[in-house]
């Protein structure tokens, strides 16, 4: 039996997969071939309906046992993202019944950010119906309850206070690594130790992050609203073999991702503020750059550069 020892559980659109690429180079441990196999998210055959891509997302689970375990090699510390993870309270109780001792490793973005940045990864593939992000988070609740899949779950994937006050019940703090999207991005080399560490292999032996492919917004012209509709009936009808090309076709002449205004931050920072409150207290670390005004470069306003939480016994301080 060759199960994983460590798992990226979170979040998604925080870089867990140019995470992933930079472990799988390390020569002590073996990330499996399939980037997010799923396996922990269900106990069985996954839905076969939901939002828009949620029927071809369901048939790339990895849900039989005998499956997953062929994903590892005796002989290394195995692991595997599923960023999914972290968010599916179901999926904690797996983990910890089937592999109870395994590491956990966490990546935390700004919720906002990572909300928008979820929402312009589905519209750009002409899925998301909604052409404003404010208010595709504002529906969230009834797409919830018609079955759509965690992926379009924009505000509820971002409360990681929550996540991670659940996860601590099953996990001791030792299992856990929490750190931020920013410090993958800005301090590889350090993170990449940091993690190794927390892993118990060899450090100093990976230092590169891969390049995140940035998602391109399309514009919102008749074209692409013509197009968009002609992907999601198609992703109903399972014609992945012509909404594939199509949503490469939407791609393709698309602007880089717009940022957030600040108005836009305004309206959707309250859906964080209690959660954030909540993560400062389970992590023990500063998290009030994530509710402050950004400036016009981007930057948060009295952001300090040096504010990055570093680990200590596997929670940041």
């Amino acid at each position: 039996m060759t199960l994983p020892g460590f798992l990226v559980i979170g979040a998604p659109k925080a870089a867990t997969t140019a995470l992933h690429a930079a472990l799988n180079a390390h020569p002590d441990l073996h990330l499996a071939a399939v980037k997010e196999p799923k396996f922990f998210l269900s106990d069985g055959p996954p839905p076969e309906k939901g939002g828009p891509g949620d029927a071809e997302t369901y048939r790339e689970h990895v849900w039989r046992r005998d499956r997953y375990e062929a994903l590892f090699r005796p002989g290394y510390l195995n692991g595997e993202s599923t960023p999914f993870y972290l968010y599916d309270r179901e999926a904690h109780r797996r983990i910890k019944a089937l592999i109870p001792e395994a590491r956990l490793i966490v990546v935390v973005r700004d919720p906002v950010e990572r909300a928008h940045s979820n929402w312009t990864h589905l519209w750009s593939a002409g899925l998301e119906p909604v052409g404003d992000v404010v208010e595709a988070c504002a529906r969230e609740p009834e797409r919830i309850r018609a079955g759509w899949a965690p992926f379009w779950h924009y505000v509820g994937l971002g409360k990681y206070g929550e996540q991670l006050r659940d996860l601590y019940d099953l996990f001791t703090e030792e299992q856990v690594l929490v750190f931020r999207y920013r410090d993958l991005l800005d301090r590889p080399a350090e993170t990449l130790d940091r993690i190794c560490g927390h892993l118990g292999v060899r450090t100093g032996l990976i230092s590169e992050v891969p390049r995140e492919n940035v998602t391109v917004h399309p514009q919102e012209t008749v074209l692409h609203q013509v197009l968009s509709q002609v992907v999601r009936v198609g992703d109903r009808l399972g014609g992945q073999v012509l909404t594939a090309p199509l949503a490469r076709v939407l791609q393709r002449d698309g602007k880089a991702r717009r940022p957030l205004t600040w108005e836009q931050r305004q309206e959707l920072i309250p859906y964080f503020t209690e959660d954030i409150k909540l993560l400062e207290e389970v992590t023990g670390e500063d998290f009030s750059d994530w509710i402050r005004p950004r400036d016009r470069s981007g930057g948060q306003v009295g952001h300090r550069p040096d504010g990055q939480g570093q680990a200590r016994n596997g929670r940041p301080r």
